[in-house]
């Protein structure tokens, strides 16, 4: 019997499908066994995506007086009083604080901010060598916990990718983050996207994925998908692109990552692209450094409540969002002291979170959902059209000497929270495998 993890969408828990074998096949207690793809080490995922960021340039300083000539009844802000530039300096204190406490997630680089200047040339305002001191400090500080995206190409003005120059109409059929995008075919938004992605390449940047600034394709949202799936495809040829729009604050709607287009699965180039969601709002700081946000929101004081608490529970995805100019706040690093709070409570309430970047999330959950697994007379089979680290089973029978197909034993732990790759736990016949799926065919005997 083979069953794909598509299958089971609509009415398994936290998207998490189980495998129903017949009693003929069954070999415990003549019931039958239920394989089910979990969390990865059986733990809740936990990332943090930060939008408006780029090297130098302070987004809200530069992008409001853009947005208020397009809506000057809505952007009010007086951005003359903003700081133009978040210093690098901030940029290490958070990107070794991070490190240094297992934060990980997305860090936007906008390829031409604001459309103050170019980050693969050169920025007016700032010398060469503070751009390329800028992006050193990126590539070595902040990119071995953070994916890198770009926020389209300046968050602000469509840009005329034949002319590198912003259109000159501003009106919202001309700003990045309003009605440009929604009525592009899926080619049209790829090529656009590609043009920013090539940016950040030349810059010595890698992505795999890509954010949206805004509103950007919130109305296309299938041209969209398919755009950055052949956009980040052809630039980087990243196996499994992933973007950022969407993100539900709401109780009960559901925030699992939602792998989109999934073809060629039985072949040497499957493909897909995955829609990663956040679940919160940004309670950090606002998008201009000027809300001062509230830690109680992603999880309260006494540990009880909040969105994280909700998420956490629920066994999805708990995917925080915020902007790069209210972590800042203007310098007073209200929004950076906020996050310390919340990573706080998170540590004193949970002892199985597990901190991934957006691609990481991507990766496994791609997996989780393609993968189709049998299973016959004590043998798992599964083929994945993509490897994944630390996957995980469940399954309700005992299990006692978990064998993979080339002779490899794992390793037994008695305790569930010591789950990782190469070891099963076992209890009350119940019990959970870990180990590295790699793309193909994987056999495990139990």
């Amino acid at each position: 019997m083979e069953f794909s993890r598509r299958t089971f969408l609509k009415t398994a828990a936290t998207g998490a499908a189980a495998v129903a074998v017949s009693p003929e096949l069954a070999f415990t207690a003549k019931k039958p066994v239920n394989i089910e793809i979990v969390n990865p080490r059986k733990r809740v995922p936990v990332s943090l995506i930060i939008d408006d960021s780029t090297t130098l340039v302070n987004m809200a300083h530069f992008g409001i007086p853009q947005f208020a000539e397009v809506f000057p009844d809505k952007y009010k802000q007086d951005w003359r009083k903003l700081p133009r530039e978040i210093p690098d300096a901030f940029v290490r204190e958070f990107g070794e604080w991070s490190a240094g406490n297992g934060v990980k997630g997305k860090y936007s680089i906008v390829p031409y901010p604001a459309c103050t200047g170019w980050v693969n040339r050169f920025i007016p305002g700032w010398t060469r060598r503070e751009l390329e001191e800028s992006l050193k400090l990126v590539r070595e500080v902040i990119v071995p916990n953070w994916d890198i995206h770009p926020e389209m190409v300046s968050h602000t003005r469509v840009i005329d990718i034949k002319t590198g120059k912003p259109f000159p109409q501003a009106t919202p059929e001309y700003m990045e983050n309003w009605e440009w995008s929604q009525k592009k075919s899926a080619d049209e938004l790829a090529a656009y996207q590609a043009y920013a992605l090539n940016i950040l390449k030349e810059a010595g940047l890698t992505c795999e994925g890509l954010t949206t600034p805004g509103g950007y394709g919130g109305r296309n949202q299938d041209n969209l998908a398919l755009g950055t799936l052949q956009a980040v495809r052809e630039v980087y040829s990243a196996e499994i692109p992933h973007y950022f729009r969407d993100l539900f604050t709401e109780k009960g709607v559901s925030v699992a990552p939602q792998v989109r287009f999934p073809s060629d699965l039985h072949t040497n180039d499957p493909k897909c692209v995955v829609s990663i969601l956040g679940c919160t709002g940004d309670w950090f700081g606002g998008w201009d450094g000027l809300e001062p946000g509230n830690a109680d929101l992603f999880i309260t004081e006494d540990l009880q409540t909040g969105r994280l608490v909700e998420v956490v529970e629920s066994g999805e995805p708990a995917i925080m969002v915020c902007h790069w100019p209210g972590i800042y706040c203007n310098g007073e690093k209200t929004g950076f002291n906020i996050l310390k709070t919340v990573k706080n409570r998170l540590d004193q309430r949970y002892g199985h979170l597990v901190w991934m970047k957006l691609s990481e999330i991507s990766r496994y959950w791609a997996a989780k959902e393609l993968t189709t697994i049998t299973f016959d007379n004590r043998q798992i089979r599964l083929k994945a059209p993509f490897a994944a680290p630390d996957f995980t089973l469940k399954m309700n029978t005992s299990v006692k000497n978990p064998i993979l197909k080339n002779g490899t034993p794992l390793q037994k732990v008695t305790n569930i929270r010591n789950l990782k790759s190469g070891t099963f736990f076992s209890e009350n016949w119940e019990s959970y495998i870990c180990f590295d799926l790699q793309k193909g065919e994987t056999e495990i005997t139990i």
